[in-house]
């Protein structure tokens, strides 16, 4: 459940409603950003001290007692015909039995989440009722007053150009037209950049689009996050929703569905960008974890931030639309990012809208803040442990790699080494993906995994002698070294189960 949102009774929308509170504003033109009303009238909590009216939760009966947060969170228990009646008793518990956050719930539990093709209705309830347009009742509820029924309507028409225009100059992400390898690995495998002509002779750049994807493949299941659907059921979602946080579609087994060859060579789809050279996980061969991805979706999805698996690097290509990136280097605290102690997990309980509300100013000032927009026909290096958050500003297509290169090996041996319990995408009859990757660059080049565990090793060393100097762990002529309380191991590759 998303954070209880304040608002403030100084700024309004053109409808004449309080709509964003704090230091941020919503939007900074508001002729071209203004929110418009509530399609039932809720209104922000904060309106209920401006109104002579009655409000709708005092006939709520004794579940007017409730925190809208646990008021949803009860609803969500209750099954589709008893929140549909529920919804009946009165404009308050309608306005609340009506949140499509509610019923996307309902949906995931019920037998159409297993179903790959059905017609969308437009909303999560619709279409869990089968209800076409005009079965659908509306109800005023202007004298409805919530900051959980509220928050998601405004955060799905946040203008997003208010947030991913005028970057400033020394937050842009470098861009070049390409890269040689020598370049890549001497100077930019530490950095994001954006390559403008590095993929135009990608046939998929030239033959896909949206509309070419749904008459070729409108009958193939893909992935959408919790659900399998065929791509004319995803087709309609994406062209008909309203949703805070649409859902992302991120297929890793779309070169099989689509029996497309991936690889330079005749009748190809695609291949790697010559720029970032070896992909040492290639050796691994059958074994290797899952590591690429076809990504489609409509404006306003995307990915919360996240650091990559495995500690590896990865290439996003964007085929159709347009992508914005904001991102951080692996040691950074990103505003509004928490992370626990060991980095196993990453906790950001807030949508993309939420946290550009709330957090892009303040992460925009930090200096080691980088931000790019990465348009079709173009391609993004996001580093070993980098952070970052993505947004589609239009619908389109993307492609993503996950890899190693040589300048992180010694990354991703710490990882797949110091963290066994975050190592992800290996089969399960995988049991130690480290030995197994050390044998197979064995095999290859003795000499290049020598030189990855030496920097491993020294590594280790120096941030083991950071610690001692912060602790006055340290020996000297004078003084016998002290003997720490306690010990644990360094890990230096960070990744997550989160995928791009």
């Amino acid at each position: 459940m998303s954070p209880h949102r304040v608002w403030s009774s100084s700024q309004r929308g053109s409808d004449g409603l309080v709509t964003a509170g704090g230091s941020h504003s919503l939007t900074d033109d508001s002729s071209e950003s203004s929110i418009p009303p509530h399609p039932l009238g809720i209104k922000p909590l904060g309106n209920k001290y401006l109104s002579d009216g009655k409000d709708a939760r005092e006939s709520s009966g004794h579940l007017q007692e409730l925190p809208d947060e646990l008021l949803s969170q009860v609803l969500e228990f209750l099954d589709s015909r008893s929140l549909r009646l529920l919804g009946y008793t009165c404009k308050f518990l309608f306005a609340f039995c009506l949140s499509d956050d509610v019923w996307k719930t309902i949906f995931l539990d019920s037998e159409f989440a297993k179903k790959s093709s059905f017609t969308w209705q437009g909303s999560w309830r619709a279409t869990v009722l089968g209800l076409t347009p005009e079965k659908r009742i509306r109800i005023d509820c202007n004298n409805v007053y919530s900051d959980v029924l509220h928050r998601p309507f405004v955060c799905s028409y946040i203008s997003l150009k208010n947030y991913t225009a005028n970057i400033p100059l020394v937050n842009e992400i470098d861009r070049f037209e390409n890269l040689t390898y020598s370049d890549f690995t001497e100077s930019w495998s530490n950095k994001p950049f954006i390559l403008t002509k590095c993929i135009q002779d990608w046939p998929v750049c030239r033959s896909w689009n949206l509309e070419s994807l749904h008459k070729l493949y409108s009958d193939v299941s893909f992935r959408a996050e919790a659900v399998d659907w065929s791509f004319s059921t995803y087709y309609q979602y994406m062209m008909d929703n309203h949703d805070e946080s649409p859902l992302y579609l991120f297929d890793k087994k779309f070169a099989e569905k689509m029996k497309i060859e991936v690889g330079k060579g005749e009748g190809t789809a695609y291949w790697k960008p010559d720029c970032f050279g070896p992909d040492l996980f290639e050796l691994l061969g059958p074994e290797r974890p899952a590591h690429r991805w076809l990504i489609i979706g409509p404006e306003r999805s995307g990915s919360t931030f996240h650091k990559d698996p495995n500690a590896t690097s990865a290439w996003n290509a964007v085929i159709q639309g347009s992508k914005y990136w904001i991102m951080f280097p692996p040691s950074v605290s990103v505003p509004g990012v928490y992370v626990s102690e060991d980095s196993s997990e990453v906790t950001s309980p807030l949508s993309i809208a939420e946290w550009l509300l709330e957090f892009h100013a303040d992460a925009r000032q930090l200096r080691e803040c980088r931000e790019g927009v990465c348009r079709a026909g173009e391609i993004l290096h996001v580093p070993s442990g980098w952070w970052h958050l993505v947004v589609n500003l239009e619908a389109g297509i993307a492609l993503t790699q996950n890899f190693v290169p040589r300048s992180h090996l010694s990354d991703v041996l710490s990882f797949l080494r110091d963290r066994p319990e975050q190592v992800s995408g290996f089969k399960r009859d995988i049991t130690d993906p480290y030995n197994l990757f050390v044998e197979r660059l064995k095999a290859e080049d003795p000499e290049l995994v020598e030189n990855g565990l030496k920097e491993l090793a020294e590594k280790q060393m120096a941030k083991k002698r950071r610690w001692d100097i912060v602790v006055g762990n340290h020996a000297d002529e004078e003084q016998p070294a002290k003997k720490s309380g306690f010990s644990f191991g360094f890990g230096f590759g960070e990744g997550e189960d989160e995928i791009p």
